[in-house]
């Protein structure tokens, strides 16, 4: 099997993931939020950038991944309509912005915020103690024809 199985501790292991899950496709529906254990989880169709297209059918491949991020202690959204469950949003980038230090001359800690990015202008912000996020894919691959554009405007 060739299934991805990532982890992320830090910024640098964050930007892969991020690369992994470029232009994934999710429902709305399939986000949750789990404040009691401090977690999120976004369950998605993942393109496969990584593997070139099929040279006989000239196809790519999608998966279906999940994305979970441990130690939240809030999440927040803007231009995303909660109530869609079916609405499909398109995951453009994952980022980490650090909290600021506390005190003049200090160093920013370890918390900040997690950012999943779609297009069309949603976010999500994550509020988290610390990057702690976990990239797997679930199953088999399948086909896709389409591969996924960004025009250079």
């Amino acid at each position: 099997m060739d299934r991805v199985k990532l982890a992320a501790l830090d910024q640098e292991d964050l930007a892969i993931v991020s690369a992994h899950v470029q232009d994934a496709v999710l429902l709305v529906g399939d986000i949750r939020y789990l404040p009691q254990e401090g977690k999120a989880v976004f369950v998605m169709n993942r393109f496969v950038w990584d593997k070139p297209k099929d040279p006989k059918s000239g196809t790519h491949e999608r998966r279906r991944a999940a994305l979970a991020f441990s130690r939240v202690r809030a999440m927040k959204s803007a231009g995303i309509r909660q109530t869609a469950k079916d609405a499909v949003l398109s995951l453009l980038a994952v980022s980490f912005r650090p909290e600021p230090g506390r005190a003049e001359g200090e160093e920013a800690g370890p918390d900040g915020e997690v950012l999943l990015t779609f297009s069309g202008g949603g976010t999500i912000a994550l509020h988290v103690e610390c990057i702690e996020a976990q990239l797997a894919d679930l199953g088999a691959a399948w086909s896709t024809a389409n591969r996924p554009e960004h025009p250079l405007d």
